[in-house]
């Protein structure tokens, strides 16, 4: 007969005790583990507003005034007392439910420019700042970023197989002449183009690149709509000009069934002394002292007269790809471009450290609403709003460098007239390039 040993016993119910004891423990520690884990996972998930805008309903942010810009005698007006404001979500800035090109702002990029002067042959003389002997080059090392967009750099090849056997027309005034020799410059990188066409004033002209098939032209109609104009090329008038505003230019509607893409705007020659016509008919003017006309002003008549120009595109039985600009800003200081004012900085403005100035604000506002009248009909059109990041760029015009060499001895009797509303090439205008490829 074995003996009771009840110390043995004792000893083992404890160590099996223990046993159960630190398997529980280990069981509520990952319990516990996992619970955390969880957590934390579900506390990093942030909700964000991902709502999409139509492009009529979400304008740029507001823009802030330090320094106004005088462009006429009118009080400047900020871009939210005309504009509503939207919080846009912290990672992406949408227009049609796509990045906004539009919004954003100039950072510094220190590679070379795309061309230069040597590189390039169809740089207009007064646009021509590197010849004409300006002497800082910072304002080349600037490209347009948009806030929450990838911009690639604008690819010549690319456009060009873009456009083989196709036409692209760029209708407008001076700035757009401004911009097409920007779009021929960075071409002329990848084929060089003939010069097949041009009016008696170089104004109107048309280039063909052979190895593409592709025709590139710019129409010369600075005001969309039919124009009498007594003015030469300096800008001296001996009449007032007169404008029809329920009929537009032939030069570009007799054309207009040759077009596969269209770039068209309008802008600053509405601020002209101008007399009105409707039917026929004188119906007022704008700055017209001594006519003994009623004054309307030019916001009536740039309005019929875009009301005017969308109803052709939009009844026109060729559905030309187009592409509608809105007004650039100039940047004078300190005067016009007829007293004294002038163009100096060298570096952009950074968005909230200027002011659109009261012209372009309603020029703008004319443009968007029209424009928006038009997308009702079912336009194929596209938005190119480059007014907001032109306005950061002062530093981008030629001004006293639009003519050669401006401070030598033998110019020095000469007065000095200052453009501060083109652009130099190369220059800000070619961020352009940059966005029209993407838009196609």
């Amino acid at each position: 007969m074995k003996t009771f040993n009840g110390t043995n016993v004792i000893k083992k119910q404890f160590s099996l005790f223990f046993v159960k004891f630190t398997v529980c423990f280990l069981l509520l520690g990952l319990a516990y583990r996992l619970i955390l884990s969880n957590f934390e996972q579900f506390s990093q998930i942030e909700v964000k507003n991902t709502a999409l805008f139509s492009d009529n309903t979400l304008p740029p942010p507001p823009v802030i005034v330090n320094e106004p810009l005088v462009t006429v005698n009118e009080p400047p007006v900020t871009v939210s007392e005309s504009l509503v404001t939207v919080d846009l979500p912290e990672n992406q800035t949408l227009r049609n439910g796509t990045c906004d090109l539009f919004i954003g702002n100039w950072v510094y990029d220190p590679s070379d420019p795309v061309y230069t002067n040597a590189t390039c042959y169809s740089i207009e003389s007064h646009q021509n700042c590197m010849k004409n002997g300006r002497p800082d080059t910072e304002y080349l090392n600037w490209r347009w970023n948009p806030r929450y967009c990838e911009l690639p750099r604008f690819s010549p090849k690319k456009f060009l197989n873009l456009m083989r056997n196709k036409s692209f027309t760029f209708i407008g005034d001076s700035i757009m002449r401004n911009h097409v020799q920007s779009l021929l410059c960075i071409l002329s990188q990848e084929e060089e183009a003939d010069d097949v066409y041009h009016d008696e004033q170089y104004k109107s002209r048309r280039w063909y690149f052979p190895l593409h098939d592709f025709n590139l032209s710019v129409i010369w109609s600075p005001f969309l709509a039919k124009s009498t104009v007594f003015e030469d090329d300096n800008g001296a008038s001996t009449d007032i000009t007169q404008l029809n505003l329920d009929k537009l230019d032939d030069v570009w509607t007799q054309q207009f069934d040759n077009f596969d893409y269209v770039f068209i705007a309008g802008g600053k020659w509405y601020l002209k002394s101008t007399i009105y016509l409707e039917n026929d008919k004188i119906v007022g003017c704008h700055n017209c002292p001594g006519k003994n006309i009623t004054q309307v002003g030019f916001e009536y008549a740039y309005r019929k007269a875009l009301n005017t120009t969308f109803k052709f595109i939009t009844s026109s039985k060729n559905k030309a790809y187009t592409f509608f600009r809105t007004t650039t800003p100039d940047h004078f200081e300190n005067g016009e471009w007829n007293t004294g004012g002038y163009c100096n900085r060298t570096g952009p403005f950074k968005e909230g450290e200027v002011d659109i100035g009261y012209v372009d604000e309603v020029m703008r506002k004319v443009e968007l609403e029209e424009f928006g009248r038009a997308s009702e009909f079912g336009l194929k059109m596209k938005l190119f709003d480059t007014t907001l990041l032109s306005l950061l760029r002062p530093d981008g015009h030629p001004g006293v460098y639009r003519q050669y060499q401006p401070f030598a001895v033998e110019n020095k009797k000469r007065k000095m007239q200052n453009d501060c509303l083109h652009w130099c090439l190369p220059g800000p205008i070619d961020s352009w390039n940059d966005i029209l490829i993407q838009m196609l």
